[in-house]
């Protein structure tokens, strides 16, 4: 089996934590692949993506985003090729098939209540859209008498409405690391919309992620 590395978008102004926390998680999906080198790097940091490439110059890369979208089709290929790279791209995380699972059981964890899906979402690409939705159209059958909507941060419609509509829900923020929007943004469009519901962590801070992409990397 080849090497790999975990490629995540991070967040530009305060990249560190986001690379700690991707390394982290790299660190837990080698430890269940024996023989397999798995590093990671995060887009937002600096040369973070050069020095791995250099470690492991022929690994396969595993793109930790919830779509495929701009940056796995688009802006991870060219950086890549910048960096002389002809690396294979796999599928997404938000792509894994046993993603929707992860989520009807951490919803169902958190207790009765509707559910707020809240993703990225874009005024361009729909990819965020419709991964969210489609995710919505799966655990639905599964999670009778619950109510559930998806909100978005950077489309309609908009976290803040939704979160008004549903004051005491449950948000489970689609997103595969905690930086910026997880961190701030969702907070404040919470509070902004007078939510008294329950805040769960983004659904790619599970424990059970490292065991989906130890799976994944495994097929792979």
């Amino acid at each position: 089996m080849s090497d790999f590395i975990l490629v995540a978008h991070g967040f530009p102004s305060n990249p560190d934590p986001a690379e700690a926390a991707l390394a982290a998680l790299a660190q837990q999906v080698g430890a269940r692949l024996p023989g397999v080198r798995v590093l990671a790097a995060t887009l937002a940091k600096p040369g973070a993506l050069a020095r791995v490439l250099e470690t492991l110059p022929r690994a396969r890369i595993y793109p930790f985003f919830m779509a495929e979208g701009w940056f796995t089709s688009r802006q991870l290929p060219r950086r890549l090729a910048d960096l002389g790279s002809r690396a294979e791209i796999l599928s997404p995380f938000g792509a894994d098939p046993g993603l929707p699972a992860l989520v009807i059981k951490t919803v169902a964890e958190a207790g009765p209540g509707d559910l707020i899906l809240c993703a990225h979402g874009s005024q361009v690409a729909r990819s965020s859209r419709m991964a969210t939705m489609a995710m919505v159209e799966r655990i639905g059958a599964h999670l009778p008498g619950r109510r559930i909507a998806a909100a978005f941060l950077e489309e309609d419609p908009h976290l803040r409405d939704i979160a008004a509509q549903h004051p005491e829900a449950i948000c489970l923020p689609f997103f595969a690391l905690r930086a910026g929007h997880v961190a701030q943004d969702i907070p404040e469009a919470l509070a902004r919309a007078g939510f008294r519901g329950r805040l769960l962590p983004a659904i790619g801070e599970r424990p059970e992620v490292a065991d989906l992409i130890a799976a994944a990397l495994g097929r792979a």
